[in-house]
């Protein structure tokens, strides 16, 4: 798959999955359970221990998900990612080598930005998808407002996103949500198992609220 049919398929999916997790068994188990619920999209992040073995156990499982990786702070995290099989990359800000590797190997660089002029010039460097973070300070109403100077800008909350905000979200522009502790809660019980309804009530609420304000 090339960049644009990734980012198509985590659009499509509509749920980005964050997953933290302590050791490496948790975090498969995790994102296994989320995406037995329906979501196509799992970000491993780089504050999981060992998190290029998350990553290459999901894909050498075949899980039916498009599998990255998150935290990403510099280039060599992302080629390390992506020599085990990451598919997209994700940052919680842009960085000019890590977005020129991303191009280099035709895969997404999901960049966090903030700002007006932060995700402009994302774009402008050629990020497709900016993952506007933390999602938890600004409004979705805040999305509104960017698309006004900003009209073509596809923006992904990441940070404080949860399914009595999604339909805010979707309402003003969101392309995707990205969820993480409001999704996988249960795994800090060890009610792994719980994941699996989670992330089907945060599929649905994306596609109903896709269909309520569908243009």
């Amino acid at each position: 798959m090339n960049s644009k049919e990734i980012i198509k398929g985590i659009v499509d999916g509509g749920v980005l999955a964050v997953i933290r997790a302590n050791s490496v068994s948790d975090a498969v188990k995790m994102a296994t359970y989320a995406n037995k619920g329906g979501i196509k999209g799992l970000e491993i992040t780089f504050t999981v221990p060992d998190a290029d073995k998350v990553i290459e156990e999901l894909v050498k499982n075949k899980v039916d998900a498009l599998v990255g990786a998150g935290t990403v702070l510099n280039v060599e995290t992302a080629k390390l990612a992506h020599s085990k099989g990451a598919q997209f990359i994700v940052s919680p800000c842009f960085d000019d080598e890590v977005n020129e590797y991303c191009k280099s190997v035709d895969i997404p660089y999901f960049a966090g930005c903030f700002t007006p002029t932060e995700i402009y010039n994302a774009m402008k460097k050629g990020v497709e998808v900016v993952k506007v973070f933390p999602g938890s300070v600004c409004k979705p109403s805040y999305f509104k407002d960017v698309h006004g100077p900003f009209p073509h800008a596809k923006l992904l909350p990441s940070g404080g996103v949860s399914l009595d905000n999604i339909d805010d979200w979707i309402k003003n522009g969101a392309v995707a949500v990205s969820a993480g502790s409001s999704l996988t809660a249960p795994a800090k019980t060890g009610e792994f198992e719980k994941i699996v309804d989670n992330a089907k009530e945060f599929v649905d609420a994306v596609k109903n609220a896709r269909a309520k304000y569908a243009k």
